[in-house]
């Protein structure tokens, strides 16, 4: 009696049945990630970046060194797909580089504007402008945005939608000169506001006043029409705000729009800023 050899596979059929299985294990090791664990769950080891980019992102607080101060209105943050951060401090306008990679955003080589600025916005400025440089670990969670420097501080932020110029109360936060931004007149923060109808009207307060006027745009001006107000005796700050106002309100004008802040600039270069509700807006000059 015989007994029938066991039939070996040829050579190139044992090879093309090791392609499959090369690339089975190939996609499992890429799938593990990087303290070894397995990917059984579907993630994997090249995480996507945190979806940042292209929002405008509000400061709420800054913690540093343990303490947590609330933000002024109008810090905020926005990083673009073309690897640019710009913002303001609270005071401060600023641009820097900036890198998205996975969960870490790091910002470098900023530049930022020259306002002098009181406090508490000072102390405020100082400690975003320290903890938001580098490398920050972001977290995100429910429209909130966490950012935590190498060296433990916390910049916490929230995303904030545009505001449209009509139906919208500006309020006035600093006067132009040229392309520099003083302070309101003191204690005439906060006081004067203007809304724009869908109907062509402007009606607010000129700091004590009530007044209304008519308004047209086109592209990147504005026509404001006659002013009328009231006629109420004013301290001498509030008249040196309205007086201040009313110069800029004189026909035609250039305005732009950026997000929750507007810029009113008359031809001789006076003007103001306003900020929508949450916001405020300052100018000058940029420094390295």
């Amino acid at each position: 009696m015989t007994t029938k050899q066991k039939k070996q596979p040829h050579p190139a059929r044992a090879a093309a049945a090791l392609v499959p299985l090369l690339a089975l294990a190939l996609a499992a090791c890429g799938t593990q990630t990087k303290d070894g664990s397995g990917a059984g769950d579907g993630s994997s080891s090249v995480r996507p970046d945190v979806p940042v980019t292209g929002v405008h992102w509000t400061v709420e607080s800054v913690t540093a060194d343990g303490r947590k101060t609330a933000a002024p209105a109008g810090a905020h943050v926005t990083i673009d797909a073309k690897g640019r951060a710009q913002g303001n401090f609270g005071c401060n306008h600023f641009s820097a580089k900036a890198a998205v990679e996975g969960d870490t955003v790091t910002l470098t080589d900023a530049t930022m504007t020259e306002m002098g600025c009181p406090e508490p916005h000072q102390g405020f400025e100082d400690a975003l402008k320290t903890a938001l440089t580098g490398k920050l670990k972001a977290e995100l969670n429910d429209g909130a945005l966490t950012l935590t420097s190498t060296g433990g501080d916390t910049i916490r932020l929230s995303e904030q939608p545009p505001a449209p110029l009509e139906g919208t109360k500006w309020t006035v936060n600093s006067l132009l000169a040229g392309r520099t931004a003083t302070s309101l007149p003191a204690g005439t923060e906060g006081k004067a506001s203007l809304v724009f109808g869908k109907d062509g009207s402007v009606r607010g307060n000129l700091g004590c006043n009530q007044f209304s006027t008519t308004v047209t745009t086109e592209g990147s001006t504005m026509t404001f029409g006659r002013v009328t107000s009231t006629r109420k005796l004013c301290a001498a700050p509030q008249m040196e705000l309205e007086r201040a106002l009313l110069e800029v309100m004189k026909g035609k004008v250039t305005y732009a729009l950026d997000h929750r802040s507007l810029t009113v600039t008359a031809p001789d270069t006076s003007g103001f800023v306003a900020g929508a509700p949450g916001e405020q807006a300052a100018q000058g000059h940029p420094k390295k």
